[in-house]
């Protein structure tokens, strides 16, 4: 029998709403139990129990898909939790499936979104000792009330009542819900992944009481306390201080990102259960005197992938910003890559996707967690091709980007690249193709990517006043990048054995108009892209003229979003490696290690998000938790360790080691963990000798000082 073959979806109202209903369905157990398994989806995101015990660890299920193409539903073995008389209880919310998102448009598809009404669908199977089964589902037999949880969305946060008692329980709903849509989860699990101490209570000048955990995380606050029933407290999120060191929250624009919480009597714990937010501040209010820090911890919530790379140094502030660049992906990969993880938006932006993917697969093991966005992009893909500015398209008027469209063709190869994964490239090669044709039927230039609208260098440091684009030309950064997809393309369709000699032909013909039409190049992203693409003639001149423009800048850099992330290769590759570390460790603003100085623990969306007086960016656009530029790392991880493999061995299958070292940074050391086993590079600087130490699980060639040596597993060590 299919799963949810009989079950039917339930609702307590056909109508949205903001309160939380929960759905309860009571069953005996009279014979002899084997096994026990509880499958289950909402519309909106659950929270079930039996007996009162929580079934299974995940938090935020079913998770965020492209829900009008495909809903996730989970399976857990509830065995243990079964007894003779027993309740099943399942709390739902609005989630992202019905939350009011983004928070700055007011739109048709939002109204149409935040318009829809939750529900749940369940199905329990009993497997008895003597052979017999049991199956009990949901249907117009389940009860519904209200709950405890008198509110909850994705940015303004819930409104708790434990005093609260469900009563009023009258018989569910049962509606014609998109059974059909229901697919197993293919997303890693959501879960409660680690727990971080209060470090102290701040008592600001303006007179709050502020909790600071000393790092920025995504999630929520756990806390105890001892109340009278109907005294209530609230807890509002923040991610920094002012200047004057008070609690600050305008950046979070309309997301309230709080937890009000109404007390019962007696001593009681807590912790929001339908929503998340990030934070590293938290703002008391109506919260009894005299509390502690050890009353209240922070749990991080995102999706649970495995650490695969580590990182240190011998500069402090490098490894801090080892340490923000992770807990930035882990503040923003929950379920989906979102841009950032506490304002009202929370969107899974595919430029930033983009830029960040390569790194995103060596810091953790993110296959499965791309392999699912990257289907849902496909699915999310309009009719002529265009892929939209967020996946899932909550923006969908949005006009298509480069850059942030060819997510479709850069996730997807890297994803690939990393894990030897065939069937990404499988599942995403029509999607690939069908970008790339987009791009191909709709340019206003054949052979060239024109007259679209772009989000350009987003955030270049060479912006004209006014505007958040840098000055590269939107349609050279469009023409860069459809050679570049169309490159991924032809690459992605030799690997599947396809005949791709239609796009080999406009690969050529792209690469010989872009050089026609741009021979020369105007900012540091133009050249960062023709060096990066393959574009320019003449790699040398090109990268020789980009590192002149750096140092003519005052060895600072004026890239964006586009051109940052490829920055520090291009110099590298092309004989700059000495500047690219100039600029890795530069300490004034703009750099990688100024929001250090300013106490960052996460990756900030600008440089400059806090001032040197101490004063913010702006309001309107200011995260500090945004990841993008946290792409340094493959950087670190690909030319300053050295770690590398040929294209054709993807998955380190055949590793290529080739370390450089830079003195100023005393020693680095660095492990990667692949598919086929640990890759460790680590050199040290004594004196004006290095000392290299190499350890691989697979063969692989050594290159130090341009010399090289083939090796198989094993540990080397070399001096020079």
């Amino acid at each position: 029998m299919a799963v949810f073959e009989h079950a039917s979806w339930i609702c307590g109202s056909l109508h949205s709403e903001d309160g939380c209903p929960v759905f309860r369905k009571g069953f005996s157990v009279l014979k002899p139990l084997s096994k026990a398994f509880l499958s289950m989806s909402a519309l909106g995101v659950y929270l079930p129990t039996l007996n009162g015990g929580q079934v299974g660890d995940q938090v935020m299920a079913p998770g965020w898909t492209s829900y009008d193409h495909r809903i996730q539903y989970q399976t857990y073995e509830v065995t243990d939790l079964i007894g003779r008389d027993n309740t099943l209880s399942v709390i739902v919310a609005k989630g992202w499936y019905a939350s009011p998102m983004p928070g700055w448009v007011d739109t048709p598809d939002k109204k149409r979104r935040a318009s829809r009404h939750t529900g749940l669908i369940a199905e329990l199977e009993i497997l008895y000792a003597d052979g017999t089964e049991e199956t009990l589902v949901s249907d117009a037999s389940w009860l519904v009330a209200g709950s405890p949880l008198r509110f909850a969305e994705i940015y303004d946060g819930e409104v708790y009542d434990a005093s609260f008692e469900s009563e009023d329980w009258r018989p569910a709903l049962v509606f014609d819900g998109p059974t059909r849509l229901l697919v197993p989860q293919e997303g890693e699990d959501i879960c409660e992944t680690e727990r971080v101490a209060a470090k102290e209570i701040i008592h600001t000048p303006a007179g709050e009481r502020v909790v600071d955990f000393g790092q920025e995380v995504t999630g929520y606050v756990e806390f105890s306390l001892v109340g009278r029933k109907g005294e209530t407290v609230t807890l509002q999120c923040g991610e920094v201080l002012d200047r004057e060191g008070n609690f600050y929250h305008g950046n979070y624009r309309s997301a309230k990102a709080e937890l009000v919480y109404v007390c019962k009597d007696g001593p009681q714990t807590f912790h929001p259960i339908l929503t998340f937010y990030g934070f590293r501040y938290v703002k008391l209010s109506g919260f009894p005197d005299g509390c502690v820090p050890s009353q209240f911890t922070a749990i991080v919530v995102c999706s649970l992938l495995r650490q695969t790379g580590r990182l240190s140094s011998g500069i402090p502030e490098l490894n801090q910003l080892f340490s923000n660049v992770f807990w930035g992906q882990k503040g923003n990969f929950l379920d989906v890559p979102t841009d950032c993880p506490q304002r009202d938006e929370r969107l899974g932006w595919t430029g930033d996707a983009q830029v960040f993917c390569k790194t995103a697969t060596y810091n953790f093991d993110t296959e499965r967690f791309f392999k699912k966005w990257l289907k849902d992009l496909a699915l999310d893909q309009r009719p002529n091709g265009a892929v939209g500015q967020v996946i899932p398209d909550y923006l969908p008027d949005g006009e298509p980007s480069a850059a942030w469209g060819d997510a479709a063709t850069v996730c997807p190869w890297q994803v690939y690249q990393s894990y030897g994964c065939v069937d990404v490239l499988k599942d995403q090669f029509e999607s690939m193709r069908s970008w790339v044709d987009f791009i191909t039927h709709t340019t206003t230039r054949k052979n060239l990517w024109t007259g679209g609208t772009h989000f350009g260098d987003w955030l270049g440091l060479d912006a004209p006043e006014g505007s958040y684009k840098g000055s590269s030309r939107d349609d050279f950064i469009a023409s860069a990048y459809y050679a570049h997809s169309t490159e991924l393309v032809v690459k992605a369709g030799h690997v599947l054995g396809k005949d791709v000699s239609s796009y080999e032909k406009l690969l050529l013909d792209v690469v010989r108009t872009f050089r026609e039409t741009y021979p020369t190049y105007l900012t540091e992203t133009e050249h960062v892209l023709a060096l990066q693409f393959g574009l320019t003639e003449h790699p040398k001149e090109t990268a020789d003229a980009l590192a002149g423009m750096i140092q003519k800048d005052g060895e600072a850099m004026r890239t964006g979003f586009v051109g940052t992330g490829y920055l520090l290769h291009v110099l590298g590759t092309y004989g700059h490696g000495d500047l690219a570390y100039t600029l890795l460790l530069r300490k004034e603003y703009p750099s990688w290690l100024y929001p250090i100085g300013k106490g960052a623990t996460t990756i900030w969306e600008h440089w400059d998000g806090i001032k040197s007086d101490g004063s913010f960016w702006s309001d309107k656009m200011n995260s500090f938790n945004h990841y993008a530029y946290g792409s340094v790392l493959d950087w670190v991880y690909e030319y300053a360790a050295g770690i590398g493999h040929e294209e054709n061995a993807p998955a380190f299958s055949s590793a290529v080691i080739e370390p450089h070292p830079d003195k100023r940074l005393q020693w680095l050391d660095v492990e990667l963990q692949t598919r086929n086993g640990v890759i460790h590079s680590a050199w040290r600087c004594q004196g004006d000798n290095v000392r290299y130490t190499i350890t691989v699980d697979m063969p692989a060639r050594i290159i130090i000082k341009g010399k090289a040596i083939n090796v198989r597993k094993g540990t080397y060590t070399f001096w020079s």
